[in-house]
């Protein structure tokens, strides 16, 4: 789940708290060029305030309106469609000719949205179910594996850090490509065995393992949406993490390094059971080149190749 919903949630639990009629609306379907993908929700107040955005701004102004002088009034979901013609799209400000589907729900409940706000808290994958009909709807694990459904009779949407990022080395830089990888929205697992490291990682908003990097992956398992960067500059702590994390199906696998010592390194990993095309997958120096000189401009650079990855843009 991405930040900017989970803005949403917490507005919507607060507001529904402090007694607010209040409605969500989620982005079921696109066509064209659409503003914000599927999955996309807002939360609307009675007296007009709104959390998050489906439509980045495009649709709002007349979503606001119809929540507060038609939706709110009713017991179930409705289903509201913007820019179905070119002319609707021109009027709404959607680029392209794009259409937005949006699944209304004027009685959110309470205590569900309060337990799907404790589980992402708690770093657990959820799936919430909607009846499209009724309007109720129920919580079940998820996967990272899950995505955005829709049909007439349900929606299906899956909350929580479905991209995950391991950490090599709890260094200054490490701290900082942490900060970015959770402002964007991945689950962050730092890894060191070093003592002189662990005592100054305390944090709730990550997960810190003090173990060697080769077991602890091993342990923790790699899957697709997990990336693997490796920041100690000990060849020592992460060569160990890349012979793994090369032999996993992670989607990305970086290193901290000059040039010299990337092919250096690769040579190494070569000496032991990795194939060239295990080796080939290795990013590095690790991090896109935009000139970066201080620990928090090489996070961005980092961040940014992470991304780029992630969504198949070849870096």
């Amino acid at each position: 789940m991405n930040s900017t919903d989970l803005s949403v949630l917490k507005s919507a639990v607060d507001w529904l708290k402090a007694g607010h009629p209040v409605a969500i609306a989620t982005v079921v379907q696109t066509w064209g060029s659409a503003p914000r993908p599927v999955g996309s929700w807002v939360a609307i107040r009675q007296d007009g305030q709104v959390a998050g955005s489906v439509s980045g701004g495009c649709v709002e102004d007349d979503l606001i309106r119809r929540v507060q002088t038609e939706i709110l009034t009713r017991n179930t979901p409705e289903m509201v469609v913007y820019g179905v013609s070119q002319q609707e799209a021109a009027r709404f400000g959607i680029p392209c000719g794009g259409t937005l589907r949006l699944l209304i729900e004027p009685k959110p409940e309470l205590a569900l949205l309060e337990e799907l706000l404790r589980a992402i808290s708690l770093h657990q994958i959820t799936r919430r179910s909607v009846d499209i009909a009724s309007g109720k709807s129920i919580l079940e694990d998820g996967n990272r594996s899950d995505t955005f459904s829709y049909d007439e009779k349900t929606m299906r949407t899956t909350y929580g850090p479905r991209w995950r990022m391991v950490i090599i080395g709890a260094g200054q830089l490490s701290l900082y490509t942490a900060d970015f990888a959770l402002a964007s929205d991945f689950e962050v697992i730092v890894i060191d065995p070093r003592e002189e490291y662990a005592e100054g990682i305390k944090r709730d908003d990550l997960t810190f393992i003090k173990g060697m990097p080769d077991d602890v992956l091993l342990e923790i398992g790699i899957d697709p949406h997990t990336a693997v960067v490796a920041l100690t500059h000990d060849p020592k702590l992460d060569d160990l993490a890349l012979m793994e994390a090369l032999k996993s199906s992670a989607f990305y696998v970086g290193a901290l390094g000059s040039k010299v010592n990337t092919q250096k390194r690769k040579e190494r990993l070569l000496d032991f059971d990795l194939s060239n095309e295990q080796v080939k997958k290795l990013h590095g120096p690790v991090g896109l080149h935009i000139g970066a000189l201080t620990p928090p401009e090489i996070a961005v650079s980092i961040l940014a190749e992470v991304i780029a990855v992630k969504y198949g843009i070849a870096v």
